[in-house]
């Protein structure tokens, strides 16, 4: 996942090229690098040899630009604790990959009026979350959309019986850690996905904040777009999975929706099911 090249000439080690994090992995054993008057040949053997790499280093902009490949134009909901953090990062991720941002909180508060937290406590938050599910059923059958959800016990998501249409796109849970360190809030996210106890835990990927600051929102959408690609290349058939979902009208039980001998590439209608 990276490559340094260091050339010794009259006694002196000089670094000639050193990527910390390239865009996907390579095969050490097949990279080839010589210099030919005086300029740096390299030659890398991608492991995803269909993985177009908009550029040779993992950086937003290289992110951004090949990130749709791997979502083929399935939806991404952001959910977590807080409304304002999911907005804020939902709308970074739209627009540097060129899907249209929505937040169900504008929906909702268009369509009565008045603001969440004055629905809340006028109705109840179970009110607002059954309203919110209304919502992001209508967003299932929608794509390349980056939604942001309502967070908090307002939200469908805070519930385990709303996933129903949150499966038809990626989810990314947006946790506060409370870890002191990367190893520790890797082993905190890890747990965090394996719990029982919250239903945010549903989500297919989780990306652990410490703490929130708005400048930083496009180094958390960065997080997001990683794990997504991460998420994507591990199983490739995921995309397709969610696409057969949307076409049953997010009926069914997920993730085993898959029927026998369906090719998730081919734009052909399901069969079998």
């Amino acid at each position: 996942m990276s490559l340094l090249i260091r050339a010794k000439s009259d006694g002196t080690l000089r670094t000639l090229m050193n990527v910390g994090t390239l865009f996907d992995r390579v095969k050490s054993s097949e990279t080839i690098w010589f210099i030919d008057e005086d300029q740096l040949v390299v030659n890398l053997k991608k492991v995803e040899q269909e993985l177009k790499w908009p550029d040779i280093d993992e950086s937003w902009k290289s992110l951004t630009a090949g990130i749709t490949q791997l979502l083929t134009g399935i939806s991404v909901h952001i959910v977590g604790d807080s409304t304002d953090i999911n907005e804020a990062v939902a709308k970074e991720i739209a627009e540097g990959i060129g899907y249209l941002p929505v937040c169900t909180s504008e929906l909702l508060e268009s369509a009565t009026q008045k603001s969440v937290d004055t629905w809340a406590a006028s109705e109840g938050v179970d009110s607002v979350a059954e309203a919110e599910c209304v919502v992001l059923e209508s967003l299932s059958s929608h794509v390349r959309t980056v939604v942001a959800t309502l967070g908090g016990k307002q939200g469908a998501a805070s519930r385990f019986d709303k996933w129903q249409y949150l499966h038809s796109g990626f989810t990314v849970w947006l946790s506060v850690s409370e870890a002191g360190d990367e190893a520790s809030a890797k082993e905190e996210a890890r747990r965090s996905v394996s719990t029982v106890s919250v239903a945010y835990a549903k989500a297919d990927v989780v990306v652990k904040l410490g703490g929130w600051d708005p400048e930083y929102t496009r180094a958390v959408a960065q997080g997001c777009l990683v794990a997504l690609k991460q998420l994507t290349l591990a199983d490739k058939k995921l995309a397709g999975k969610k696409s057969l979902y949307i076409r049953l009208g997010c009926r069914g039980d997920w993730p085993n929706i898959e029927p026998p001998g369906w090719d998730p590439q081919s734009d052909a209608p399901p069969t079998n099911i």
